[in-house]
């Protein structure tokens, strides 16, 4: 090397071979050296004995975090910073920082990254000692430290790290080169040194090229290699390494369609490998051949397909292997050479001994490629040429298939023939072929079936048939039977499929198909019993079974899909429950919103009309509960629907909107069925909040939820026990406060003054709070009592809620009866009829039998109700006869009751009052005058004769 120019043409690295020249990670060893000891006089690495510290560490769970602070603390570091600690100290401190990282990696204690991190440490800490008057010794220890460290990183994925340790390894050899030449005596020592400088060369040439391919820089990388090979002059033994190297480096640009890459590399390997033949074997060529030739294949381009041939010929001709002979196959036919050719290849592969698997693989591909022609005929040549194998029948079976995929059929009929002709003579198929050839049989026939050629599918089953009853072996006949009965379906041929059924139910009784099929022969006779009992079967059997029937090839032939066909086909016919039956199971079982839907629709166009013109029956519940939960199902469909994003926005509406109204009319319909018509109206509000809030759809909600609040109202009155009350009062409550939620956004969009809602929640609310006791009852009837709208009916009905059990508050009644009197008195036309109603309660309610309620009202005031009754009585036409008599009546037992306390005047004037009214009697007045006045004059003397008291009265 003394005169030639540096550096000189290198080498490189294998990937997959145990390779005795490559670098061995093995500790690096220094004279006197010593783990702690070389550390005892170290400074702070940065003030921290981070070294040390690690070094001094056996298996603790703190390593990888030290590992880290060191090898970021390692880029800031430089000679100048570390002034004061002597080389050798350094270089110390580095070796064993070295051999430590071997040694834990050895032990597991640290990852191969840990490791690496550890050499890229002490190799940048060597580096910094020494210069350029480092000794032959250190600059030995820095090229080789950094020729592992790059190839460490290397192997964990980081080649861009590595590159700065393999330049500084070329570095290192360039001052190693220059120092020993200036110490080389003679030409023969010259060139012993130059030889050993140029093996690391060759080493670090070699990983430089596997880092540039890792970095995908082809042109680095070919270089780097070229260079390598080109000193296998001198290093023959590398031969082996490098070979393998560029093999492994053109199976990695295939795995990335590099395909002209890939043929560089290959290339290189088949070329290098053949320097070597001790070495590499032609096993070993074949396959890097085989592997060019499927590059220059893959690559697609019709200039390469000759490359392609040339490379597999030569391949087969170096080792000759089967998988090369399919190649060529492959080549040939992606070259579209002519039959003639093709053939004669073919025929070369049966000079060979190749196995009867292989012979069929390539028939295959010559079909796959249809090559027909070519393909049967070398069919013809395997069937011939392995007669008398044991395994024959696959090749009988795949030309059958061929003939079946080409439709020559007939020819495919007579090999069928031939082949259950041989199997009862004795040339029996294999168990594995048989079910090949059912398989094959059975596919052929589901072909026809799709295309509505029922009748040829039958002959395939028939064949299938005629070979189960050969062979009696573990084939579903069953699954047979069903296929063939559902074509005499199709062909209108009804005895035979219930002929073929009778058969299937009895060897497969609970497969969902067998019930399908007895389902449909059910409907077509006429024996809708018989149906239901079968789809109530079939419903019972909802688990999937093996796709291998005749039923539409849909998702496919699951249970769920069935009882769609089953409804499907009970309509088609005219049975009507059946279909319904069958609907009600598909909504049940479904798991697809949207067919969920079409199925309960479907259901209740044909349930409703006949549900509404049944009588009030036990049975007309039963529909109607029904119905309840197929609406709830809906409900549930919409919601899924709504979360998932299945429906759009405007079908989804669509569909709530159909099912909201039908909720709506059969909650009409239940006018004696309160309870199920409180649940249809809360189905359609619930179902009307996946509609747009409209004002029609708002009505619709508030309706609903007003309904809804009336039964539940309804219902605790008639609750048999108080938590039972509490509990319906409550959720008439809450259906309260949403109404008014609606009502109070629906003002806003037109003029709703005549619209009872608002009153109707005051009263409904009324009554809850009354009756459960709320504390707050007068804070809510404060903004009541002042609101201008009410008319006397809201107040007359306030007061009746007030007294109606378990509610007590007679104090709120009398002021709403009060109130509903005094609107009554201000309207220029008195309603008579209405006013004596209302003084009837209040009078009632002041005076219960007969006995004045001086708590609720003073006498005077109670006296004062009675004399604005007669004054409208006087001064108004038309007050009841039967209010006069009764006010007459209660006045006159007033005075007598009066009379009792010893209240004379009180007692005479009350009495008084009752002869007033008596007065106004139409023709009743006969009836009682006489009698009033007798008592009346019996009255007066008792009072004279006790005149004495009348100054005791109070």
């Amino acid at each position: 090397m003394g005169s030639g120019v540096w550096p000189p043409k290198a080498g490189d690295r294998s990937l997959d071979v145990n390779d005795q020249n490559s670098v061995e990670a093995g500790p690096l060893m220094i004279v006197g050296g010593g783990e702690l000891k070389a550390l005892a006089g170290l400074r702070e690495w940065e003030n921290d004995k981070t070294v040390e510290n690690l070094i001094l560490r056996e298996n603790s769970p703190l390593i990888p975090e030290a590992i880290d602070r060191l090898f970021a603390d390692i880029a800031n570091i430089n000679r100048e910073s570390m002034a004061e600690i002597q080389d050798a100290q350094i270089e110390e401190m580095a070796v064993n920082l070295w051999n430590w990282a071997v040694t834990k990696r050895a032990g597991l204690v640290i990852s191969e990254e840990q490791k690496s991190k550890l050499w890229h440490i002490a190799c940048k800490l060597v580096c910094m000692c020494g210069g350029s008057a480092a000794s032959e010794e250190a600059i030995r220890r820095q090229i080789l430290m950094n020729m592992k460290t790059g190839k460490g990183w290397v192997d964990i994925g980081n080649a861009v790290i590595a590159d700065q340790f393999f330049q500084a390894a070329v570095t290192g050899l360039e001052q190693l080169y220059v120092t020993l030449m200036q110490r080389s005596s003679t030409e023969v020592h010259m060139t012993l040194q130059k030889i050993a400088v140029e093996s690391d060369l060759f080493k670090v040439l070699s990983y430089q090229a596997e880092a540039a391919c890792a970095q995908g820089d082809f042109q680095r990388a070919s270089t780097c290699a070229l260079r390598c090979k080109d000193m296998l002059m001198r290093f023959p033994q590398m031969a082996g390494y490098l070979h393998i190297l560029c093999y492994n480096f053109g199976v990695e640009a295939h795995k990335q369609n590099k395909y002209d890459e890939s043929s560089f590399w290959l290339s290189q390997s088949y070329d290098i490998g053949k320097m070597d033949k001790n070495s590499v074997g032609p096993e070993m060529l074949a396959k890097v051949l085989r592997l060019l030739a499927t590059a220059y294949l893959d690559w697609d381009d019709r200039d390469n397909y000759d490359k392609a041939l040339s490379a597999i010929n030569l391949a087969n001709k170096e080792h000759l292997n089967p998988a090369g002979l399919f190649l060529k196959m492959k080549i040939l036919l992606k070259n579209e050479i002519a039959n003639e050719e093709l053939l004669e290849a073919a025929m070369e592969i049966m000079h060979f001994d190749v196995s009867l698997d292989f012979c069929l693989n390539v028939a295959k591909l010559l079909m796959d490629h249809e090559r027909e022609a070519v393909g049967f005929y070398f069919m013809k040549i395997i069937c011939e040429h392995f007669k008398s194998s044991e395994n024959i029948g696959k090749a009988l079976l795949l030309h059958i298939d061929m003939l079946l995929q080409r439709k020559e059929e007939l020819l495919a009929k007579e090999k069928i023939e031939e082949i259950i002709l041989g199997h009862q003579t004795g040339r029996q198929l294999t168990a594995e072929l048989v079910g090949c050839l059912h398989n094959i049989l059975w596919k052929k026939a589901a072909r026809s079936f799709e295309v509505k050629n029922y009748t040829d599918a039958l002959n395939w089953y028939y064949y299938s048939l005629r070979f189960y009853a050969v062979h009696q072996t573990d084939l579903d006949l069953a699954k047979l039977r069903r296929n063939m009965a559902s074509c005499y379906l199709h062909l209108k041929q009804l005895d035979k499929a219930k002929e073929a059924m009778t058969e299937a139910e009895q060897r497969d009784p609970t497969n969902i198909f067998t019930q399908f099929y007895i389902f449909k022969i059910a409907i077509l006779e006429g024996n809708p019993g018989r149906a239901l009992r079968a789809i109530t079967t079939l419903e019972k059997f909802l688990i999937p079974e093996d796709p291998g029937e005749n039923g539409p090839p849909t998702d496919k032939d699951s249970p769920v899909m069935l009882l769609s066909l089953a409804a499907q086909f009970a309509l088609e016919n005219g049975q009507q429950i059946v279909a319904g039956k069958a609907l009600e199971y598909l909504a049940q079982y479904s798991e697809d919103p949207q067919q969920v839907l079409t199925a309960l629709k479907c259901l209740f166009r044909l349930v409703l009309p006949r549900v509404s013109q049944m009588p009030e029956s036990e049975s007309r519940k039963k529909e109607m509960d029904r119905l309840l939960t197929c609406l709830n199902t809906a409900l549930l469909k919409l919601s899924q629907s709504f979360n998932g994003e299945a429906l759009t926005s405007d079908s989804r509406a669509n569909e709530a909107q159909w099912f909201r109204k039908i909720a709506w009319n059969l909650a009409v319909q239940c006018g004696k069925d309160p309870v199920t018509m409180r649940e249809f109206f809360i189905l359609s509000y619930k179902l009307s909040q996946f509609c747009p809030s409209d004002q029609v759809i708002l009505i619709a909600q508030k309706t609903c939820l007003l309904m809804a609040a009336a039964v539940d109202l309804e219902q605790g009155r008639k609750a048999p026990t108080a938590s039972e009350q509490t509990k319906l009062l409550n959720r008439a409550l809450e259906q309260i406060h949403k109404c008014r939620e609606i009502w109070n956004f629906l003002k806003e969009t037109g003029d709703f003054s005549s619209d009872p809602c608002e009153t109707l929640l005051l009263l409904y609310e009324f009554e809850v709070k009354a009756k459960m006791s709320d504390p707050l009852l007068d804070s809510f009837l404060e903004s009541v009592w002042e609101l201008p709208h009410l008319e006397s009916k809201t107040f007359e009905t306030i007061a009746s809620l007030a007294v109606e059990m378990p509610a007590h508050y007679p104090s709120i009644a009398l002021k709403a009866l009060k109130r509903a009197l005094f609107l009554y008195k201000m309207k220029e036309s008195i309603d008579v009829l209405k006013y004596s109603k209302c003084m009837h309660n209040l009078i009632n309610l002041l005076v219960p039998d007969g006995v004045p309620s001086t708590e609720l009202c003073p006498l005077e005031e109670v006296w004062g109700h009675f004399e604005d009754a007669l004054s409208i009585i006087i001064h108004t036409e038309g007050y009841p006869e039967t209010e006069i008599l009764w006010l007459m009546i209660k006045s006159w037992n007033t005075g007598i009751f009066m009379y009792g306390r010893r209240k004379y005047v009180s007692a005479e004037k009350w009495c008084g009052l009752a002869l007033r009214f008596l007065d106004h009697l139409g023709s009743l007045k006969r009836s009682y005058e006489t009698q009033v006045n007798i008592l009346y004059s019996e009255l007066v003397e008792a009072l004279n004769r006790k005149k004495g008291s009348l100054f005791n009265e109070e």
